[in-house]
């Protein structure tokens, strides 16, 4: 027998290591799949580690695969919308709605007055044109696509231009830019103005037979200080109704509340407000600032918002029956509060509660937090945090906050830093001024004894699967 016969002999069969993997938490044949993968990498070697080495690989990368699972997430890093973790958190009431609507039959396209097939989210979007103080109002899966759906409509034929400065020419997230979106529409763009400066006449010079509209993008995500200039919504509004364009903003963030009553936050604009000052139709997002699930609204004048709906791509864009019914709770509780002139008015959607909680609050949560800590081999201490908004909504804004901070006597802090990120559920923080901090403001108070455990764990021995 050949050296490399004998090598490919050595290797284990699967059923072999199945059967000492034992129990992983897993679907059988994810299992296999993995197991076989990592069993078929052995046959290009020089030789064939001893069974122990072969199971602490294959351990280490279902490891890696169980956390790569969506899953709840503890967020301690300050980051209210967070894009990696999943956006703005849903209510009590929102989560209750889901659990409804997943576990029973609905009337999505059914009318229970007269027994037969009915309109989809016709309620829903009442209460959206309420809400906005729009005309008219729909709904697609995010607000990319409601911009998709906008320009595809707006921009066609033979006025398919789309006007708009070059200032506002945005990279949002996941590595997406407006003229690329504006390309997949089949828009074309005509850029006015310059990077910093855009004046009026940049617009006026800019309209001729081909232009389908007018686009205005709120720098949601940056700002621009210094030797700048742009003209006010309310005069490239009068622009487009002398020229009979349509004038469209995409507004980002979705904010529906006063955000410059908060501490630290400017002022984010509304789709309210916008809408108020001239804009034709205005999309946002329904998971940042206004704290739903991921949608795109569209709101604005009635016959606009019906020609949207009419277009045949609407179809592959809209939502089902659990993103519309959670944002149709979601409005109803800003409705609910719609008599109140702050931010109480809707204290049921939990990115509002995070921003609006005191510092106060959260200091007695750290040090109770830092009590529940005493004797493990850690410094442990309440710190000042800085929370930002995230989502790429309010960039200049910081909230003041409180952090826990901790220092493993023993322990890396990178390496303490993996062990909460692999725990169950997962916490995430991070390492600032030589300590590993937990923003309070991101924690909900019913996850406390949840991070005080994940933090006793993360000190004990070495964990099943880690290097090194």
């Amino acid at each position: 027998m050949s050296h490399t016969e004998s090598r490919l002999r050595s290797i284990p069969a699967v059923e072999r290591i199945l059967q000492a993997l034992g129990e992983t938490g897993l679907p059988r044949p994810v299992v296999v799949s993995l197991v076989r993968r990592e069993l078929a990498g052995l046959r290009g070697g020089d030789k064939v580690p001893p069974l122990d080495e072969i199971l602490a690989q294959i351990r280490g990368a279902l490891d890696g695969l169980r956390l790569s699972r969506i899953q709840p997430v503890i967020n301690g890093t300050g980051i209210l919308v967070h894009t990696n973790l999943g956006r703005s958190p849903l209510g009590p009431e929102v989560v209750k709605t889901l659990a409804e609507m997943a576990a029973n039959y609905n009337n999505l396209e059914y009318d229970l007055a007269g027994g037969e097939r009915g309109g989809r989210a016709g309620y829903l979007e009442r209460n959206l044109a309420l809400l906005c103080e729009a005309e008219a109002a729909t709904v697609v899966n995010n607000c990319a696509a409601a911009l998709v759906l906008i320009l595809r409509h707006l921009a066609t034929g033979e006025r398919n231009e789309v006007i708009l400065s070059r200032g506002e020419l945005v990279q949002i997230g996941g590595g997406f830019r407006i003229p690329e979106i504006l390309e997949a529409s089949g828009a074309q763009l005509r850029e006015v103005g310059t990077t910093n400066k855009t004046s009026l006449k940049d617009y006026e010079q800019a309209v001729s037979p081909r232009s389908g509209l007018i686009l205005k993008v709120h720098r949601s995500n940056f700002f621009m200080d210094g030797f700048v200039e742009s003209p006010s919504t309310e005069r490239i509004a009068d622009l487009a109704r002398k020229c009979e364009l349509p004038f469209v903003e995409d507004l980002g963030s979705g904010a529906m509340v006063p955000t410059e009553q908060i501490p630290g936050v400017e002022h984010e604009p509304t789709p309210m407000e916008v809408l108020r000052r001239g804009v034709d139709l205005v999309c946002f997002s329904g998971d940042k600032l206004m704290g739903g699930p991921q949608a795109g609204v569209i709101a604005g004048k009635a016959k606009l918002v019906t020609a949207v709906k009419r277009e045949p791509f609407f179809r592959a864009l809209r939502c089902d029956k659990l993103i519309l019914s959670a944002l149709q709770t979601t409005v109803e509780l800003y409705l609910a509060g719609a008599g109140e002139k702050s931010m109480t008015g809707a204290a049921s959607v939990p990115v509002l509660q995070m921003l609006e909680v005191s510092n106060d609050e959260l200091r007695l949560r750290g040090e109770n937090i830092v009590a529940a800590l005493a004797g493990l081999p850690l410094e442990a201490g309440v710190g000042d945090g800085n929370a930002q908004i995230g989502g790429g909504t309010l960039p200049r804004s910081v909230v003041p906050s409180v952090a826990v901070n901790l220092v493993p006597k023993s322990l890396a802090l990178e390496k303490f830093a993996v062990r909460l990120r692999t725990a169950a559920p997962p916490v995430v923080g991070y390492i600032s001024e030589g300590r590993f901090k937990l923003d309070l403001r991101t924690i909900f108070p019913r996850q406390d004894d949840e991070v005080v455990r994940a933090i006793r764990t993360a000190l004990a021995n070495r964990q099943p699967g880690e290097a090194g």
